[in-house]
């Protein structure tokens, strides 16, 4: 078989498959949250525009290249340079950075404008896993890789990883948020450098020793949304995953009376008194 028929046979062989293309996901998510959307618009936006001037670019070359070819008697003109050109290819770019520059800018200074929120969560990453503390509600509890998906990464287990749902992307703890509420999330680290990473809220912060970052977001459907430590942290960097679960007002009142008994500053103390 030549290597023809051997790349046609590759080809076939992953169409026929059903995992192709099925989770190959190139572009980054549109998220739940008005700044991921925002975002996520600015992306788009500055894909296009790198679009048309790569057409526009190659369109032209291709042009000259074809018209202007020797073949067809071209003679190359004899001059060192052109200040009329050399004027015209700064100020267009110059003019479509600026253009670019003034929607991004709105948005990063919403992004960091984290005034007036309904709830404050510190979140420090240890290796390897997250501590998150309610500041306002005295509850603190650490965030652990799901036992089940602890058992099936290590060698010789004898589980399958596909068998395990959400596979390293499950924890022992949720971080629980009530929808449509201000979070603000302080991050800092007890070790070495962490990033607290959300795609579907469009955040990325890192967690450093020493010091506190933050950042924000207005989750505005319910739901389960993962994320991982997204810097590299050491051998085990791969198993801290981030769990935030969103849930409407009522719930969130009765899961938080939970947190606040089984993680909250009283909780030793009710449960002596039991």
């Amino acid at each position: 078989m030549d290597i023809k028929r051997k790349i046609a046979a590759i080809f076939v062989g992953l169409l026929s498959t059903n995992v192709v293309l099925a989770d190959w996901d190139l572009n980054m998510r549109e998220g739940v949250t008005a700044i991921s959307r925002e975002i996520y618009g600015l992306h788009m936006l500055i894909f296009y525009v790198c679009c048309a001037i790569g057409v526009f670019v190659f369109g032209w070359m291709i042009v000259a290249l074809v018209m202007h070819r020797k073949s067809k008697g071209a003679v190359a003109a004899q001059f060192s340079h052109s200040t009329k050109a050399e004027i015209i290819w700064t100020l267009i770019p110059a003019v479509i950075l600026i253009a670019m520059a003034v929607p991004a800018a709105k948005t990063m200074i919403k992004v960091e404008d984290d005034r007036n929120p309904d709830i404050t969560i510190k979140a420090t990453g240890y290796q390897w896993k997250w501590k998150y503390e309610y500041i306002d509600e005295g509850v603190s509890f650490y965030s652990n890789l799901a036992r089940t998906s602890n058992d099936a990464r290590r060698l010789g287990s004898g589980i399958d990883p596909n068998s395990v749902p959400n596979y390293l992307l499950e924890v022992d703890n949720h971080v629980v948020v009530p929808v449509n509420n201000k979070v603000r999330v302080l991050t800092t680290s007890n070790d070495v450098i962490h990033a607290w990473w959300m795609p579907d809220f469009a955040i990325k912060k890192d967690a450093i020793p020493g010091y506190i970052n933050q950042v924000w977001f207005i989750a505005e459907e319910p739901g389960i949304y993962r994320g991982q430590c997204a810097e590299l942290c050491g051998q085990d960097h791969g198993f801290m995953p981030i769990v935030v679960e969103v849930l409407e007002e009522e719930a969130f009142e009765a899961r938080m009376a939970s947190l606040k008994a089984e993680f909250g500053t009283d909780a030793p103390k009710l449960a002596a008194s039991q």
